[in-house]
């Protein structure tokens, strides 16, 4: 069985300006690669879940999202960093869907298709829905101060696993206390 990595994009990999969705707007955050890289040489598949509100809110197409994506994927693929697949929401909060963080029907799905052992798997993320999706999975999560995560930490209905500065320190500690 493989172990995986459930990465939110947005504030957790490239900054977050808010709806980023245009390729103008696009900068990874200091250590993404590196923390990528990190865990990518561990064993660990990676994956990216992520919500997509602005797509059901008409802020921009979904057509946007999938160019910044295959943008981002290219960029990584630069650094020998692959993305096993990408998970996204399209929906307003307000939208009674089952794909939306932190629904754990992503994480569900990807484990059947991939064959995860979520007992070595690990949600990363700055928003409180990206610890309760790892809660809600039964597997790990890890919460970054990049991005949202300063702002919205004091927001946590779930504690996770472990607080991290960035991408790279959770890989860090990941790696480290993985066993």
């Amino acid at each position: 069985m493989n172990k995986a990595i459930f990465l939110d994009r947005d504030g957790t990999v490239n900054e977050d300006s808010g709806y980023v969705n245009r390729i103008e707007e696009f900068y990874l955050i200091p250590g993404a690669v590196d923390g990528l890289r990190l865990l990518k040489n561990a064993g660990f598949k990676l994956f990216f879940i992520t919500n997509q509100s602005g797509i059901g809110r008409g802020y921009y197409k979904e057509e946007n999202f999938h160019s910044f994506q295959e943008h981002l994927l290219k960029e990584l693929k630069k650094h020998g960093i692959t993305i096993e697949k990408t998970h996204f929401c399209p929906h307003h909060p307000d939208d009674e869907c089952d794909c939306r963080k932190p629904n754990p029907k992503s994480i569900i799905d990807m484990t059947k298709e991939f064959d995860i052992d979520l007992k070595k798997s690990f949600t990363i993320g700055d928003h409180p829905s990206d610890i309760e999706l790892g809660k809600n999975a039964g597997i790990k999560a890890v919460f970054v101060l990049t991005g949202h995560g300063k702002k919205e930490q004091h927001n946590l209905k779930e504690k996770p696993d472990y607080i991290a500065d960035n991408l790279l320190k959770a890989a860090e500690w990941i790696v480290k206390n993985e066993g």
